[in-house]
């Protein structure tokens, strides 16, 4: 059972009394966007937080609050005390029916199997412990997706929220095989090269973290939509095109100050790395992306299928995405 099945069964009550709410909750525009982030601002959140910043340029106040974890964030939109957040919130949507929408692509689905160098290759895997970020978010879908094309079955399956902390782990023996997020993959192998490899991973750029928000917050305040996903689609593409900026940005405005030096010297390699890699799609949002995700979710068994009965308006609002581009071009 994913953890938005279990969600939707055991806080379904809560659910439904939040989706009443919605409409009373948000009913007229409000002068600052509550933004629920499901994570801690760190370098990979970056350019998620620049983009915020030059929305505020633009006019759009916001207030950002950071979940310990990305069903909390969920959890806070559908409650009404948030506007938009960041998430994979497809399953939550399709099995509570809560007006729910996404609007832009964050990050595509980037991740990397780190084992010990003991498994040579995914049938090494086959009956043995295998580590997740949390039961049903995208490292349990990609590992369930991997194990499917490999033809095996994982063993004990343990959770260990944060890549930062599985990296740990792995790097005490406590663990042997996890899948964990580019920076992270970078620091283990650069500690230990010769304990651990990576293997072959998935190469479709299906969405991981996705900008999303209350239905009605989108259809009443449209200029505020616009503008976010403006700055994002803005901010993805010169990204692409030099990965540079961040920093640059990161240090005009001031921001993650309080992290060590040592941590901020790494942010131009991992977004040159990043771009190599595929993280941030310059395309933000688009029919084919969702159906992308709608195969990937529907495999990975955290959305009910078969996936090409699902709609996309069902799931998606691509009205800001499609004005953005009409604007600046996409």
């Amino acid at each position: 059972m994913t953890v938005w099945t279990k969600m939707a069964g055991t806080l379904a009550a809560g659910l439904v009394a939040a989706a009443i709410g919605f409409g009373t909750q948000v009913a007229s525009a409000q002068e600052t966007v509550r933004v629920a982030l499901g994570d801690v601002a760190s370098v990979e959140t970056l350019g998620f937080l620049i983009a915020l910043e030059r929305a505020k340029d633009r006019g759009l106040d916001y207030e950002l609050t950071s979940f310990a974890e990305e069903e909390l964030a969920i959890q806070a939109i559908i409650s009404g005390q948030a506007d938009v957040g960041i998430g994979t919130p497809y399953s939550i949507i399709q099995k509570t029916k809560v007006p729910l929408r996404n609007i832009f692509q964050i990050s595509s689905l980037v991740f990397f199997p780190v084992v010990s160098t003991e498994y040579k290759s995914w049938k090494d895997l086959d009956g043995e412990p295998f580590t997740f970020h949390a039961r049903g978010t995208a490292t349990e879908a990609y590992g369930n997706v991997v194990a499917e094309r490999e033809g095996i079955e994982f063993g004990q399956r343990s959770y260990v929220p944060g890549s930062e902390n599985r990296i740990v782990a792995m790097l005490n023996g406590t663990i042997k095989a996890t899948i964990v997020d580019l920076s992270n993959k970078n620091l283990l192998l650069k500690q230990a090269p010769d304990k651990f490899h990576v293997l072959p991973g998935i190469e479709d750029k299906v969405s991981d973290e996705i900008l999303f928000a209350n239905e009605k917050w989108v259809e009443e305040n449209p200029e505020s939509a616009a503008i976010l996903t403006e700055e994002l689609l803005k901010l993805w593409k010169e990204i692409n095109a030099d990965p540079t900026i961040v920093e640059k940005e990161r240090a005009a405005r001031n921001l993650l100050s309080d992290q060590p030096a040592e941590i901020l010297a790494e942010v131009d390699a991992y977004y040159a790395e990043g771009v190599e890699a595929g993280l941030w799609n310059p395309e933000g949002a688009s029919e084919d992306i969702a159906r992308a995700d709608f195969d990937f979710y529907v495999t990975s068994g955290q959305m009910e299928g078969p996936a090409d009965s699902l709609k996309v308006e069902d799931f998606w609002n691509l009205a800001p995405i499609e004005a953005a581009k009409a604007k600046i071009g996409g």
